[in-house]
């Protein structure tokens, strides 16, 4: 088995683990930080909306040797707005250039066509209204609500409502970093970005789920035992599920990298951009939120019962009384492989045997002796 094999079925045993519950506060404060930066890089800088949204006209060029910089130049000169150029195969251009209405067109098109040394006839001009644009972000926020009110009423279904709560925060936290990061970077919006945004909400709520699983799985009867305090159940959760949530996390976020490093990097291919960037950091912020956020936020609700309160306080003070003992500090056996336990007076279980256990005297008459009759 290899080393991350066998760390992950430790990790499961509860033989090694992380405090990550207990250390709450740290990632609670990571988190705010990093939001506040993304929600003041929105609010500072905007998002750089595409025409799709904001409506204008594309061109699309012949074959020319005009570089990309030298058509770009030409397109502002002509249209007096920003424009957006990207090469296509065969050395062909695709010019975008949002704010234009009919009438500039016809005259941005003729300016292209001599600048770029092409007939303006082979030059294809597509042009986007604003109209179409809202219908999209629309229809965009209306499946967002709709995702958000079903995840919402399954989780407090199939779980409680606490983590349906939690989840919901998360996922609010996975969305807001990457809207502000797309800000910060000054990418385009495009409807790819869209799809992007609602697709790393399955990723993220896939994680959560896991955890959340694992933790219910657990918590059955906590209240009939002394030795785990809610919030220690689930840490154990996260951790037994750590390595599964890194491979599917890793596994994910390889081919996007690629996508956003080598196809919209490295060889220029800018509309990769428009999907791959909300991909690669909405996958990484939702496993960041399924460990960090979510379960810690449970554990966090579930304390402030009066059951949980009263399980903490039982839980410390069995600990108090067997250390004031002198009573080994070795960590319990997990306890999803153990019976419930009545809440006993520390001290009144029996002492651990040490080597085998004796067997009793009726059982060990007569061994020794050779078989046969007796004389």
């Amino acid at each position: 088995m290899s080393k991350l094999g066998n760390l992950g079925a430790r990790l499961y045993r509860g033989e090694v683990g992380y405090d990550f519950v207990g250390k709450r506060k740290i990632w609670y404060g990571i988190s705010i930080l990093i939001t506040i930066t993304a929600i003041v890089g929105l609010a500072v800088r905007g998002l750089n909306m595409g025409i799709e949204f904001e409506g204008g006209a594309v061109f699309n060029t012949p074959k020319t040797s005009v570089s990309v910089s030298q058509a770009e130049e030409s397109a502002e000169k002509a249209s007096g707005h920003d424009a957006i150029v990207q090469k296509l195969g065969d050395d062909k251009l695709r010019i975008q250039i949002a704010g234009v209405d009919i009438k500039k067109s016809d005259q941005i098109k003729k300016s292209l066509a001599e600048d770029l040394d092409v007939k303006a006839g082979d030059i294809d001009a597509d042009l986007v209204g604003p109209s179409w644009g809202d219908q999209i972000a629309n229809k965009a926020w209306q499946g967002l609500a709709i995702f958000m009110v079903l995840v919402v009423i399954y989780l407090a279904i199939a779980f409680e409502w606490r983590m349906a709560l939690a989840a919901l925060i998360a996922l609010i936290h996975d969305i807001t970093i990457t809207v502000g990061v797309y800000a910060l970077v000054g990418f385009e919006v495009t409807p790819g970005t869209v799809i992007g945004l609602l697709t790393i909400l399955g990723y993220s709520l896939y994680d959560t789920v896991v955890v959340f699983d694992s933790l219910k799985e657990q918590s059955k009867d906590i209240t009939k035992q002394t030795k785990y305090t809610y919030s220690e159940l689930a840490n154990r959760s996260i951790n037994g599920t750590l390595v599964r949530s890194i491979n599917t996390t890793v596994v994910a976020l390889l081919p996007v990298a690629g996508l956003l490093f080598i196809g919209g990097g490295a060889l220029g291919a800018g509309m990769l951009n428009d999907i791959s960037l909300s991909l690669f950091v909405g996958l990484a912020a939702g496993a960041y939120s399924s460990i960090f956020i979510a379960t810690p936020l449970v554990a966090d609700f579930k304390e402030r019962e009066p059951q949980m309160k009263a399980l903490k306080k039982r839980v410390l003070a069995k600990r108090a009384a067997a250390a004031a003992k002198g009573d080994s500090a070795e960590a319990p056996e997990p306890y999803a492989d153990e019976e419930p336990e009545d809440d006993a007076v520390p001290g009144d279980a029996a002492p651990a045997v040490v080597g085998p256990r004796s067997q009793p005297a009726s059982r060990n008459r007569g061994r020794g002796r050779p078989s046969g009759k007796r004389r």
